[in-house]
């Protein structure tokens, strides 16, 4: 059987997992009857409920071209479109020999296509151009694939990588055609594209050792330590004695391939042996992770790992230490935070994992707020309880000894009339403004060039300002010198002076006082965030204090007519990025608290006087 090795790359919401759904109907991997959910490979809760892909998944189907009687094995690998998640993509380019890139029929090549893109093409792959989507009333074909091949020749692609072929479809409908008019049809020209552009693997089999580079790792509660890769070379058979190899050609450990699995369609199949060029998955070995070799014994050299971009942003993890830990939570120790930390640090390279002296507290780095904010929720989900500090960016040092700091480019697209507010608000943050044009349905597309300090807690209020209308897309883009002092957060907040029940009596009143985070018979304890102060100091408020019991009444009924505003109930990713530097933000399975890193007014009033000191 003939085989092919595919990555299919875009922009987050472009349409990459609804166009593999339509690829497992057409190639009849699904019965017409069978029952598939919609998104079939965002099969992780978190992706369901966000609408984006997370994890990097690999996957196959079996297309028999018309005429013919052998069928041609396409495995494809579906890629996250977020640049947070760009280590997934940056391993899983090395199993592929060529990529589809898919962009929006209106919204055009956005930055994670050029972060993906870059790293494609710097590796050799020849890409496929989709169009997707062609069927949008604000649809600018010609104008997309204008800004598609500027894209690529400011990547520097080769001239063989330039001369792509450009398909037009609509993934939602199952259609992909040559022709730019085209608003019906099957995917079949989408197989033979791919058929005819991807080369087969150019890979040994006969006469050669195995070897097989680990790009995704996963864990079964039977199997235990899952490898994923391609096989680079010979053949691998069940029971088959291997050894895993550091990229240093160390011995690891050696062992036996108790079970080798194939992709056919959503699920993993046993087979008895894979040969070279196949995506499988490998289980046997208990201590080799990713970018390690596996490989028969006889072989001594590594295969070469791609480097990966290092992280740019920090956040502390720590032991949850509030009045009410314990109550929700089922894994509260240090030792089970520890442990679930390093796990998902040896499973993704994008996420570093540094234990503090005090072994309470955990630096964990990754690539942005969304790679971290997913990891603290699918955290809780799993019964832990955390301690969560501001996040914080990693800065480095130039040749010349100076400090240095991440940057992003940053692209929003907003309705004309907030413009001026935006670029208001982000030159405040030290970004500086690199271009600005018209975009589709009448907006204004900014561009920026802004520390990525700046833009840790801009999220929210910029989606206030532009009234929620806003779009925006941030992307690596470079280190460069430090830009000095960044104004935070405006506003003070009000804490809590006691532990006890929130009472309406005492919140009405400090509704005067600015926003509250709390509603009637909420539980609070000393030095938990109960609401924004209206006033650039923090302020210590007493939310429990009710009504002294007399015999006196007001007339009218007017003791009964306290009527709160709803509270403001913060999601784990704006509570990150509402907190300063001396706050917190508890993480429970159940609950999301704001509260002092010092929850003791003396020790935070000593800590102030350390740091002006």
């Amino acid at each position: 059987m003939s085989l092919r090795n595919v990555a299919i790359i875009a922009h987050v919401d472009h349409g990459k997992t609804t166009l593999v759904d339509q690829l497992f109907r057409q190639s009849g991997t699904f019965r017409d009857n069978q029952r598939i959910e919609e998104r079939a490979m965002d099969s992780n809760d978190l992706e369901k409920e966000r609408g984006i892909t997370i994890l990097a998944k690999p996957t196959s189907v079996d297309w028999t071209p018309p005429g013919e009687t052998e069928s041609v094995r396409i495995n494809i690998v579906d890629t996250p479109g977020h640049a947070d998640f760009g280590g997934e993509v940056e391993r899983i380019l090395s199993m592929v020999d060529g990529v589809v890139l898919l962009v929006d029929s209106s919204e055009g090549a956005m930055p994670q296509t050029k972060f993906v893109t870059g790293k494609a093409l710097a590796l050799g792959l020849k890409p496929i151009v989709v169009v997707n989507k062609v069927d949008r009333n604000d649809a600018r074909i010609q104008e997309v694939l204008d800004e598609v091949f500027d894209l690529f020749v400011s990547l520097d692609a080769n001239d063989e990588q330039l001369d792509f072929p450009v398909l037009y479809a609509s993934g939602r409908n199952g259609y992909a055609s040559t022709d730019m008019d085209a608003r019906e049809g099957t995917l079949i020209p989408m197989f033979e594209t791919i058929i005819s552009h991807v080369p087969p693997p150019a890979v040994e089999v006969a006469g050669v050792p195995f070897t097989f580079l680990v790009t995704l790792l996963d864990r079964d509660p039977f199997l235990g330590r899952i490898l994923t890769g391609r096989v680079n070379s010979g053949t691998v058979k069940v029971n088959q004695p291997i050894h895993a190899l550091d990229n240093d050609g160390k011995i690891i450990e050696t062992g036996r391939a108790s079970k080798i699995m194939s992709f056919r369609g959503l699920d993993r199949v046993p087979v008895d042996e894979a040969k070279a060029g196949d995506i499988i998955s490998l289980a046997g070995l208990t201590v080799a992770t990713v970018a390690n070799t596996i490989a028969d014994i006889t072989v001594t050299e590594p295969l070469h790992a791609q480097p990966i971009d290092p992280p740019t942003l920090s956040m502390r993890f720590a032991v949850n230490d509030s009045p009410m830990a314990g109550r929700e939570g089922t894994k509260v120790t240090s030792r089970m935070i520890r442990d679930r930390l390093f796990r998902e640090a040896e499973s993704n390279v994008a996420v570093k994992v540094v234990e503090a002296a005090d072994k309470d507290s955990f630096e964990v780095a990754g690539r942005g707020e969304l790679q971290l904010g997913v990891l603290i929720e699918t955290m809780r989900r799993e019964g832990f309880e955390l301690g969560i500090s501001r996040p914080r960016v990693l800065f480095q040092e130039d040749e010349d000894g100076k400090k240095t700091e991440p940057y992003e480019t940053v692209i929003i697209d907003v309705d004309e009339e907030y413009s001026g507010t935006v670029v208001e608000k982000m030159n405040l943050r030290k970004a500086e403004l690199t271009d600005m044009r018209p975009s589709t349905g009448g907006k204004t597309r900014i561009t920026f060039s802004a520390p990525s300090r700046g833009m840790i807690g801009y999220h929210g209020e910029f989606l206030s300002d532009t009234r929620g209308t806003g779009i925006m897309n941030r992307l690596f883009e470079r280190y460069g010198p430090h830009k000095g002092n960044i104004e935070g957060r405006k506003n003070g907040v009000l804490i809590s002076n006691g532990a006890g029940e929130a009472n309406s009596y005492a919140l009405g009143p400090l509704e005067e006082r600015g926003i509250l985070f709390v509603g009637h018979g909420e539980a609070l304890y000393e030095g938990m965030i109960v609401g924004e102060n209206a006033k650039p100091d923090d302020l210590e408020v007493n939310p429990m204090k009710t009504k002294a019991l007399t015999n006196f009444r007001a007339s009218g009924g007017k003791d009964d007519a306290i009527r709160l505003t709803p509270p403001k109930k913060m999601t784990l990713e704006q509570a990150i990025a509402y907190i300063d530097d001396d706050e917190m933000v508890e993480v429970t399975p159940k609950s999301i608290r704001l509260r002092k890193r010092y929850l003791d007014p003396n020790e935070r009033k000593r800590a102030a006087r350390a740091k002006q000191s």
